[in-house]
């Protein structure tokens, strides 16, 4: 078989198009790059989800972390706490054995029965957990630039009889995205460095159809060779950081088009420790 056959039966077998059976020998390099590369979409997939959802829900908890109402700041103080206080893996983990717990018949909700069992799928149930973990990060991430707008920007607005929304929307929030996008772009990069947990957290492959770590660590079970699979996921996700980062740069350009050219340029700082 050659390489482009390869690529052609096994390079969306993480979705169930092609081959249905994994190569059970004879494990060639092309097999290993294409399958580590197939499983990466899902990578990809619980990423973009789960920061395009959770920046939303980012934003209202660190406009509720700054809120002088303690009925709104105390929520999202223990969102936050929880969220950054305990292991991601961990949360996958509970996610997942509370949501097996779920009634497999569904949920009874105004005479309509709800579907459950979908949640302890990989692509369901992960995605929570995602989706809320960004979220607490980015918040507080949020939250810090909120408190480090200029007064003085706030007090031009109220000058100009700009308030509430209005003020929020035209002054608050851009000068806030334009203080924490360095930042933010190394939460997305964590992101997605993250998603290499679910498979690895209880939530199951269904018809081994897993991510890039997952088919890594296939090949290094079968193989007895972890030298080879594993530098790949390597390969691919530094790849896939630099892609984040040019995207990211983009975005901080167009943040920052009126500041100094110095202060456009976005620098990638590594959070060795979390």
């Amino acid at each position: 078989m050659s390489c482009w056959e390869t690529i052609a039966d096994y390079g969306l077998r993480s979705i169930g198009i092609g081959e249905r059976l994994l190569p059970r020998s004879d494990f060639t390099l092309c097999q290993q790059f294409t399958l580590i590369a197939s499983g990466l979409i899902w990578n990809i997939y619980f990423g973009l989800l789960a920061l395009s959802s959770g920046f939303f829900l980012a934003t209202a908890v660190a406009v509720g972390k700054a809120s002088r109402n303690p009925l709104v700041r105390k929520p999202c103080d223990w969102f936050i706490f929880i969220f950054r206080g305990s292991p991601l893996f961990i949360q996958f983990f509970l996610a997942y054995e509370a949501l097996v717990l779920l009634p497999r018949g569904g949920i009874e909700i105004f005479g309509m029965t709800a579907e459950t069992s979908w949640l302890t799928r990989a692509w369901a149930g992960a995605l929570i957990v995602l989706f809320l973990n960004t979220a607490a990060y980015s918040g507080e991430i949020f939250y810090g630039a909120l408190r480090s707008i200029p007064k003085g920007d706030l007090e031009a607005a109220d000058a100009y009889g700009i308030t509430g929304w209005s003020r929020f929307r035209r002054i608050t929030f851009p000068t806030m995205l334009r203080l924490a996008w360095p930042s933010y772009t190394n939460e997305a990069i964590f992101l997605f460095h993250s998603t290499t947990l679910v498979f690895f957290s209880g939530f199951p492959a269904w018809q081994q159809r897993g991510d890039a770590l997952y088919y890594a660590n296939y090949f290094a079970d079968k193989t007895f060779n972890p030298f080879i699979p594993y530098p790949i996921v390597a390969f691919y996700f530094i790849l896939l950081t630099l892609t984040i980062i040019g995207i990211f740069s983009l975005v901080n350009k167009r943040l920052n088009r009126h500041m100094p050219q110095e202060a456009k340029r976005i620098r990638y700082r590594p959070q060795i420790i979390r």
